[in-house]
């Protein structure tokens, strides 16, 4: 397939082309994603600007549009021919759902240089930045009022389930729809658990994958959420230890 039908099949798809490249001579394409705010779909073409011939395959990445309106790279950049490309673009749009979202102010957070996990805003370094009033300003008196009627919380609508997972631990991995599991990947991918963070969060080293699972759809949480029904999702399956999935 030509350059031209490469660009036909993200024109048709709505994407726009960038007037510039900042770390390359291809041409660059986006667009935004179909259900979350500020985050791009964003496609090197791997079309050369000059010659205008494809001089590599196309690469799909999603990226965060932060307060200062800097692009953020979220997700790993997965790279296709021409025959796959919408394909990737629709995996690339449903891992959306599997970046972490930080706890102050909503945005998505990204893997900086150093390593780490932050969020996207950088929302840490306004912190210091806020003022306090120099002195306490009194609050008004009320009149006492009839206590309240405490109202019930609703009932949390997606089930939660919780796992023993421990550094050395030899896992593989099992896709759920709702609460069936409807493919075990034993045999196919093969991981080894290093680490355990407080919070839950599990580092696992995937020495093994010889299946279709792309690997932004690997687990890393001792914590797995339901999805809707038709939804697939996937969690850890232990197996060097007998645990189980509990609900919580």
């Amino acid at each position: 397939m030509t350059a031209l039908q490469r660009k036909a099949i993200l024109i048709k798809d709505k994407f726009i082309c960038h007037k510039k490249n900042g770390k390359g001579n291809t041409l660059i394409f986006s667009r935004n994603h179909p259900t979350a705010k500020f985050v791009r779909v964003v496609v090197d073409s791997g079309i050369d600007k000059t010659s205008g011939k494809i001089v590599s395959k196309a690469g799909v990445k999603l990226c965060y549009v932060n307060r200062q309106k800097s692009w953020r790279v979220i997700t790993t950049e997965a790279f296709t021919t021409n025959t796959g490309l919408v394909k990737i673009i629709r995996l690339k749009e449903a891992a959306e759902k599997s970046v972490k979202t930080c706890k102050h102010c909503k945005a998505k957070k990204f893997t900086a240089k150093t390593g780490n996990v932050v969020c996207a805003n950088a929302c840490w370094t306004t912190w210091s930045r806020s003022k306090k009033p120099s002195k306490p300003i009194p609050a008004p008196k009320k009149k006492p009022s009839k206590p309240l009627r405490r109202v019930r919380a609703a009932p949390q609508t997606r089930p939660r389930y919780k796992i023993e997972i421990l550094p050395g631990d030899l896992v593989t991995v099992e896709q759920v729809s709702s609460e069936t599991i409807v493919q075990d990947f034993t045999g196919s991918i093969l991981g080894v658990v290093t680490k355990v963070e407080p919070g839950g969060y599990v580092h696992t080293n995937w020495t093994a994958n010889t299946s279709h699972l792309e690997a932004y759809f690997l687990p890393s949480d001792v914590i797995h959420y339901v999805h809707a029904q038709g939804s697939p999702s996937y969690r850890f399956k232990v197996l060097s230890r007998s645990t189980e999935w509990k609900k919580i």
